[in-house]
């Protein structure tokens, strides 16, 4: 595969902190300004979330469920609209940043700018006139690292809380200890009326020069390099920062020169950036994407090259800028709404975790792009959570095991972000969706986690409980039910059989009935097979709600409906070609209400699973003409770079597999929908969910596969000229394919 750069790079500071470059270890998050004279990094962390006030719990209305469901089975079609508490909508809580490190210098030399960031490192850098700074947050020792050198490095180095946003009220306090190597600097901010706090603690090492209390923080003058080794903490009361500093203070290298620090500052980076990069590098380099894309566009600037959105080096920097900045995220959690980043208090949709459609799409490509790192995150996440989605199972809908919530913070999972036009507490879909990237990376690997297991029987039987009702067929009937964020032309939004529900019900219980074969899998599996079929309108398309007498709704940007076809294989062309034609009637029929990046590439991806190239050739155009890329080569939600979103950026690297590559546990498709203009390209380490990795190449009509099984497999083969039978594939014996791609 030719050499391109893994990286981006501009030649101008970032003047909004939105195309501000990027580092992160999943716990912390680094954003740099990149700007010479004042160098600014504002550090994030997943743990930070406004505590304004105590978590609620979900609705109690559960005694109330059999009456809903009475009346919306007799045909009251707005009867879920009085299924609440009275309570009005309250948003989880918000995730706000950290503070600044900030150095302002005194003086600069403007000449041969250039700032980049490395996606195989971690490294965000900038340089100037003889001053370099470099910034990583390290995976390895859970620190962000700053390391700034050049000729006489005069200026004040602060801890400033003072963000877009910043609540008036926050309790601030500062301490700057001077030490023999530098000093170590402490911002303590205090919640409003809470007990609740974050401190950031910043250890600073310099290389010659002299450190001095000064107005702001601490002063430096005539130093050569400033090591700077920052940590924020989220806590109750008050946190031990000399222990915190002591903590900074082991990572140091001992040099054994002068007290000034020597080359402690210098020697202390490169171990520190070593230890980092081995774990970093090696998550980052397990796929690579290229497009053949000429070298000369390969050597453009990031704004350059979005200024040519039919550039395949764009491409290729946008698949590797989403691969790291997905790495970057995912940690202690998975990614935000934002990623793990902001420079603002008032971060858009509380720069939360939204779980019917924005989460999902972002950790989408974990198991094909081989990012075990982010289905951990998102593990992460759901074991902290099972007991709150207990608990609404349990309160809404009076019944044993987990719903998951739309919208969480991180920290609560009780569903009680929910209103009239959204009653998000009724969906019951979430669980199975979240679960299902971690169901992937199982298939993938051959590992089976205990806890997963677990869960996976907890789901099925929230829906033994709660699968009660039976409609004039005798089928099952799923009520309440709910289609994210959309509702019938003709009812209102809780209703009856939402196609998005009878697929999570069936996949649940089916899955839990093969992780759990007895006597419950063969209860579960009976259960599964009386949920009702999935419904073709009178337009020929599948319909969003399967009860008789809904009318669809088709300008909207969720496609909840078509769950089935992704990221589920319920509906696909070679087992179910009717359902498939029904369901690219929907995605034909589907508008794009207010554009959102996450509609369009959802559009793109369940295109992809119908064949289709030349609609995701159009959906893909639409993100890259729509201005939705940031210099920093994160996304925005909305065209015109309008609110700072991670969608487009994590999900497509999942779009860009997904076209050249699809399996199950059973099945292999090859170039099912790839773009007419990517006429050569190669991808190297695509995992498959039999337990494969594929190295595809491509070029002058045809196409070849290097297929490398981790573990024996029986697979169907499908490629551009149709089934091809089946492949045998034996544990450590590579398979070379060769294939036309016309």
């Amino acid at each position: 595969m030719p050499e391109h750069p893994h990286g981006t790079w501009e030649t101008t500071p970032a003047t909004r902190w939105e195309d501000g470059f990027l580092s992160g270890n999943g716990r912390h998050g680094a954003l740099t300004f990149g700007d010479p004279h004042d160098d600014r990094v504002v550090v994030t962390h997943h743990a930070l979330v406004r505590p304004d006030g105590p978590h609620p719990g979900p609705p109690a209305l559960a005694a109330r469920l059999t009456t809903l469901q009475d009346q919306l089975l007799a045909g009251d079609v707005t009867a879920a609209d009085r299924f609440t508490d009275g309570r009005p909508l309250q948003w989880v809580r918000a995730f706000h940043p950290g503070f600044q490190v900030r150095f302002v210098r005194d003086g600069i030399v403007w000449r041969g700018y250039r700032r980049a960031v490395d996606f195989a490192t971690g490294v965000a850098e900038a340089r100037c006139g003889g001053w370099r700074s470099r910034v990583f947050v390290s995976r390895a020792d859970d620190v962000v690292v700053q390391y700034v050198t050049g000729p006489g490095l005069d200026g004040e180095l602060s801890l400033d809380h003072r963000l877009a946003g910043v609540p008036g009220g926050l309790g601030v306090g500062r301490s700057v200890v001077l030490t023999p190597q530098g000093a170590q600097l402490t911002l303590r901010c205090r919640y409003p009326d809470s007990d609740l706090a974050y401190t950031g603690v910043t250890l600073a090492v310099l290389h010659g020069g002299r450190a001095s209390v000064g107005t702001t923080g601490l002063r430096v003058a005539g130093a050569a390099g400033l090591l700077l080794l920052t940590r924020v903490r989220r806590h109750l009361g008050e946190l031990d920062a000399g222990a915190e500093v002591a903590d900074l203070a082991a990572l140091l290298i001992d040099s054994g020169d002068s007290d000034d620090g020597g080359d402690r500052a210098a020697d202390t980076y490169r171990e520190l950036l070593a230890r980092h990069e081995a774990p970093h590098r090696a998550a980052y380099e397990r796929v690579a994407f290229d497009l053949d894309a000429p070298r000369p566009e390969r050597g453009l600037t990031g704004t350059e090259l979005l200024s040519r959105p039919l550039s395949q080096a764009l491409l290729e920097r946008l698949f590797a800028a989403g691969r790291y900045h997905l790495l970057s995220a995912s940690g202690a959690l998975p990614p935000r709404l934002t990623g793990l980043w902001t420079a603002e208090w008032d971060t858009a949709w509380s720069g939360a975790f939204t779980t019917d459609a924005n989460l999902n799409l972002q950790t989408a490509s974990a198991a094909a792009c081989d990012l075990p790192e982010v289905t951990e995150a998102l593990g992460a996440l759901v074991q902290g959570q099972l007991a709150d989605w207990r608990d609404n199972a349990r309160d809404v809908f009076g019944a044993r095991g987990i719903v998951a919530p739309a919208h969480t913070d991180g920290e609560s999972g009780h569903a009680y972000h929910f209103q009239h036009a959204w009653p998000m507490h009724l969906w019951t879909a979430g669980a199975d969706w979240l679960l299902t990237p971690l169901l992937e990376q199982a298939a993938a690997t051959g590992e089976r986690p205990a806890w997963l297991a677990a869960a996976l029987a907890e789901l099925a039987l929230f829906y033994e409980d709660f699968l009660t009702r039976t409609g004039p067929d005798g089928r099952l009937v799923i009520v309440p039910s709910y289609s994210p964020e959309n509702r019938p032309g003709n009812a209102g939004w809780g209703t009856l059989n939402a196609a998005m529900d009878i697929t999570a019900a069936r996949h649940a219980l089916r899955t839990a009935a093969a992780w759990h074969p007895g006597p419950d899998g063969d209860r579960w599996s009976a259960l599964a097979d009386r949920l009702p079929d999935h419904r073709v309108n009178a337009d020929g398309a599948l319909a969003e709600w399967a009860w008789p007498g809904l009318d669809d709704r088709y300008d909207h940007r969720h496609l909840s409906h078509l769950y089935a076809v992704w990221p589920h294989h319920e509906i696909n062309p070679y087992d179910t070609p009717g359902l498939a034609e029904a369901a690219h009637r929907a995605l034909e029929l589907r508008g794009a209400e207010n554009h959102s990046a996450h509609g369009h590439l959802h559009h793109a991806l369940i295109a992809a699973r119908l064949r289709d190239a030349p609609r995701v050739g159009q959906a893909l155009h639409r993100v890259l003409t729509g201005d939705y890329f940031h210099r920093s080569l994160m996304s925005a939600h909305y065209p015109g770079r309008d609110v700072y979103n991670a969608d487009a950026a994590h999900t497509l690297p999942a779009l860009l597999a997904e076209v050249l590559l699809q399996s199950t546990e059973d099945r292999l498709v090859l170039l099912p929908a790839l773009p007419a203009d990517w006429r050569r390209g190669a991808v190297r380490g695509l995992r498959t969910r039999f337990g494969a990795r594929v190295d595809l190449t491509w070029g002058g009509g045809s196409c070849t596969a290097v297929v490398r099984p981790d573990r024996d497999a029986h697979v169907s083969l499908q490629t551009p000229a149709g089934g091809d039978g089946r492949l045998r594939l034996t544990a450590g014996e590579d398979r070379e394919l060769t294939l036309s791609t016309r």
